[in-house]
């Protein structure tokens, strides 16, 4: 891919972004708490969280969709829950294990964020569905994030199963993604799961292991 390209492709994700702020913090808060729930339900309900002993999941800030619920249901039925953290002077971000949402504290970017612990610290055990955050998805399951690069890094280096969770107001049909971005395997919004691996070029039906 050349340099003009590349722009193309910057200046395209930089508008969708800002039009994508805005359809969310447009959102009337009721509509988007019923939402919320209509999401969270649905992957509770998912065999992506059924059949997986870890979550790793993102924290929630005011325009996504909420995580919190998520959390506090994982930890009761007994799985283990980590959360990321950023690690300072990079791009880069760990997860760490946690026992409850007031572990987390305000940090980067005003997100809430787990202390870094050794002992805490996620090791790869286990079988782990990793939820992404994105502004916006598409239909294969290719995501437009915030721009700093912190999941494309750590997907980068992760094995297990992902969901991308979001409004169906701000899913596209088709976003443009580089050749090494990593597409989420399931997609959840308020009105339906679509298995995004599957209907990808290719794919023939295969499944993660």
């Amino acid at each position: 891919m050349n340099q003009n390209m590349k722009e193309d492709i910057r200046r395209v994700k930089t508008g969708l972004r800002q039009e994508i702020k805005r359809i969310r913090s447009e959102l009337d808060p009721e509509v988007k708490r019923q939402m919320d729930e209509c999401i969270t339900d649905a992957f509770l309900r998912s065999t992506s969280y059924t059949k997986s002993d870890v979550i790793l999941t993102y924290v929630s800030t005011p325009i996504e969709v909420s995580t919190d619920r998520i959390i506090l249901t994982a930890l009761n039925d007994g799985k283990r829950v980590a959360c990321p953290r950023c690690i300072d002077g990079s791009r880069e971000m760990e997860f760490y294990y946690i026992d409850s949402l007031e572990m987390l504290r305000p940090r980067t970017f005003g997100v809430r964020e787990p202390e870094a612990d050794s002992e805490r610290l996620y090791d790869g055990a286990g079988h782990p569905i990793c939820i992404v955050p994105g502004l916006s998805f598409d239909r294969w399951g290719y995501r437009l994030g915030y721009g700093k690069g912190y999941y494309d890094r750590f997907l980068s280096r992760y094995g297990g199963w992902t969901v991308g969770l979001c409004y169906s107001v701000c899913v596209q049909y088709k976003l443009p993604h580089g050749r090494f971005d990593r597409p989420v395997d399931r997609l959840i919004t308020e009105k339906y799961l679509r298995l995004c691996n599957e209907l990808r070029p290719g794919a023939g039906g295969k499944r993660r292991k």
